[in-house]
């Protein structure tokens, strides 16, 4: 007689084996979590370092921003920009020295690369120089702030003035809405210019008192701005005539700015 042995259903073991293998797969679909410092994830700034930028504007931006481990500072020239390297960052940043020639260090073909990058989304931040750069009322300037100077005399001098920041400049670079003691060197005076393709500035902080040497108009800069926001295209723009990144108990501005232009700070 012969006999059988029950050999169980095989189909339950195959059915655990696939759902196995489909959940392994699943979970090697799942992207490996990111560290907050890594360069993908952080906002990508680009700080122009090239003939043109002097001072202490460099390192004090670079030594603050180095603080946030979201925040990715890669320093840049002129010729870099001018070939195409701010497709590969969210924000620009050029500090003091000289506007002129900053823009030099650009050549026509960086400044329209930087206007192009701030038409397309991207955000620019300027302090002094960096704002005389931006301005639209020069034939050197970038154009992608709605701006022009008051006064072609802009050697003013330099010293401790005092600004007042105001309840929109507390809520977007993060100063408090009061007067503060400011360090000033030769930024510039601004008044709108009257370019329609351009939005127009708001006034973020305004100047109490001025300098005002070597044959520079007195009179024009107390109640001028002294920080002001605008937009260009789709991109967003901050600039600062004085240098709050250089004055003690100011350090979060330069961290603020960067952050609302790259559409991920405080405010619309």
């Amino acid at each position: 007689m012969r006999r059988f042995r029950f050999v169980p259903p095989r189909w339950p073991i195959l059915s655990v084996l696939i759902a196995a293998l489909v959940n392994a797969g699943a979970a090697e679909e799942v992207a490996p979590p990111i560290a907050p410092n890594d360069p993908v994830r952080a906002i990508r700034v680009a700080l122009f370092d090239d003939a043109g930028a002097a001072g202490k504007g460099i390192p004090r931006v670079t030594e603050q921003l180095s603080k946030f481990s979201d925040i990715h500072v890669t320093k840049v020239r002129g010729s870099e920009i001018a070939d195409g390297v701010l497709k590969d960052f969210d924000v620009v940043i050029f500090t003091g020295g000289s506007g002129h020639r900053e823009a030099d260090s650009l050549s026509e073909k960086g400044r329209a690369q930087v206007r192009d990058f701030v038409r397309g989304g991207g955000g620019y931040v300027g302090i002094c120089a960096g704002a005389y750069l931006a301005c639209s009322g020069f034939q050197w300037g970038i154009g992608v702030l709605n701006a022009r100077t008051v006064s072609d005399k802009w050697q003013r001098g330099n010293g401790t003035v005092k600004i007042e920041v105001n309840a929109l400049g507390h809520e977007i670079v993060g100063l408090t809405a009061a007067q503060h003691d400011i360090r000033y060197d030769n930024g510039p005076i601004i008044k709108p210019d009257s370019r329609d393709d351009i939005g127009a500035y708001e006034i973020l902080a305004s100047f109490r008192t001025e300098v005002a040497e070597h044959g520079a108009p007195a009179g024009v800069m107390v109640d001028s701005p002294a920080i002001v926001r605008g937009v260009c295209g789709k991109g967003r723009v901050i600039v600062s005539s004085p240098h709050p990144e250089q004055t003690p108990g100011m350090e979060n501005f330069i961290e603020s700015a960067v952050r609302w232009v790259a559409g991920k700070g405080s405010g619309n």
